[in-house]
């Protein structure tokens, strides 16, 4: 899991966690003199499946009076077929125009109605929908989950406007933004076969495609209560909303059982150049390599790495080619650790009067020489304690909680590593970090890319925003890259 949220907090109480979160004592994986890391409280929480096969979990918080429900959906894009892509997050869409007994956009505006809150997000192996509303307005919640769970409306006007609706989002957020096609492109480059070699958004050609009978079957293969999870977080009482749930969603009928027959990555022999031309203002090289899985134990020194190496101003690859070397005026990476194996990837958008093929030498030079030299264990210390704040932090909020639970249960298929990656990552060693860095850093799984300006003056005003892929509406959560 990813923990990149930070709870919107009080400079008072979050100075309080963070004291609390680093007490003095030393660590063979510490500096010296540097602090212990304590552990959060675990989640008491319970959990059972329907006989519909509807996974819910209840975690009771009484702080205040409100409630967070979090309904998953096992659907993202690596589910979707070659040539009809962009149909989860489609259905994302989809979802708020109304079934059998709520008009179209009604189910949000009831939610806002009682003061709460209500939208969703896709990615690539989930689609989640979402309310916080007052905790007396539970059942209403759970009675707009069931009813378009069992009844949603999917008209052939419905389909076409949100399909232009989403087209007009990947032209705003993809073909219109500079640089908006890189993620588009290292993962189109890097991916053979897996269907994580296409985006989230779909294309414009798939979309157009789209018959309505291929958006029925999607949903009458996906939307059901046997490949749901529901997690509920806030004041209630477990056994009384365990009857509201059954009451409502447990009616649902059991959908038949959904394929998972997702072709896999083949192994990569040998390392693969490419170089494309695009309309953007400056050149931009890349360095990606195939790495494991989310929950898998090699995952969780990766993220240290990639923290160390690519995550922010401070990185190792920031500071070497945009500060001391003045190569690149942004260098930025990331572990895209999730459901299947994905990548660890780096990027430098290169200065004007540099060389593409110089500026991306030294960003591999840069990674490599994690595998002779390693880390420093003031690097590792950070890097936990960064974190352990992070973690901290971002399990304030009810939304936040049920966020981590959920991810557990979906993407790990074990509901306690909510609270058993947090020893995880603390347990990480500099020997570890090393390791994963000897084992997926080779020439066999790179790719090197580069991308040139197609014409026109480079524009060195015109920047990335950053190194994540554009994903649908939705908060920016641990657990969910966006």
């Amino acid at each position: 899991m990813r923990f990149k949220a930070l709870a919107r907090l009080s400079p008072l109480a979050g100075a309080v966690l963070l004291l609390c979160a680093m007490q003095s004592a030393t660590s063979p994986n510490t500096a010296a003199g540097s602090g212990t890391i304590v552990r959060p409280t675990k989640f008491d929480y319970t959990m059972t499946t329907l006989a519909n096969g509807l996974q819910v979990v209840f975690l009771e918080d009484h702080s205040t009076p409100i409630v967070h429900a979090a309904l998953w959906y096992h659907v993202g894009s690596k589910d979707e077929k070659p040539g009809r892509t962009g149909f989860a997050h489609l259905f994302e869409h989809l979802m708020f125009k109304g079934s059998r007994n709520v008009r179209p956009d009604e189910h949000p505006s009831r939610i806002t109605s009682v003061g709460g809150q209500a939208n969703a997000f896709t990615d690539e192996d989930a689609t989640v929908y979402w309310e916080t509303v007052p905790a007396e307005h539970l059942p209403m919640v759970l009675w707009l989950e069931a009813d378009r769970m069992a009844s949603l409306e999917v008209s052939e006007d419905k389909f076409k406007t949100e399909r232009e609706v989403v087209k007009e989002e990947r032209r705003m957020r993809f073909e219109n933004q500079p640089f908006g096609r890189l993620p588009e492109i290292i993962f189109d480059k890097a991916f053979k076969v897996h269907p994580y070699k296409h985006q989230t958004i779909g294309s414009l050609a798939d979309l157009e495609a789209a018959s309505i009978t291929d958006v029925r079957e999607f949903h009458a293969t996906y939307y059901v209560p046997n490949n749901a999870t529901l997690v509920l977080v806030g004041d209630f009482e477990s056994k009384q909303a365990l009857m509201l749930v059954e009451q409502y969603l447990g009616k649902v009928p059991r959908g038949k059982a959904v394929p998972r027959d997702i072709t896999p990555e083949p192994r990569h022999l040998g390392e693969e150049r490419f170089t494309v031309n695009e309309s953007w203002p400056l050149p931009a090289v890349v360095v990606s390599y195939h790495i494991i899985n989310d929950g898998h134990p090699d995952a969780y020194p990766l993220h240290i790495l990639a923290k160390i190496l690519s995550d922010g101003d401070s990185s190792r690859i920031y500071r070497s080619l945009v500060y001391e070397k003045q190569m690149a005026l942004a260098a930025f990476g990331e572990a895209k650790l999730i459901e299947h194996p994905n990548l660890f990837y780096a990027v430098a958008i290169v200065q004007p009067g540099r060389r593409p093929d110089d500026v991306q030498k030294e960003l591999l030079a840069t990674l490599d020489r994690v595998k002779t030299e390693g880390v420093t264990a003031e690097e590792l210390h950070r890097a936990k304690r960064q974190f352990a704040r992070d973690y901290i932090l971002g399990r304030e909020t009810v939304q936040q909680k049920a966020l981590h639970l959920a991810h557990a249960v979906v993407i790990h298929n074990d509901i306690k590593t909510a609270d058993g990656e947090f020893d995880l990552f603390q347990n990480v060693t500099l020997a570890d970090v090393q390791r994963v860095a000897k084992t997926y850093f080779t020439p066999e799984s790179r790719m090197l890319l580069t991308i040139l300006p197609r014409g026109g003056t480079p524009n060195p005003d015109q920047l990335p925003l950053g190194p994540k892929v554009p994903k649908s509406e939705g908060p920016n959560v641990p657990g969910v890259s966006r």
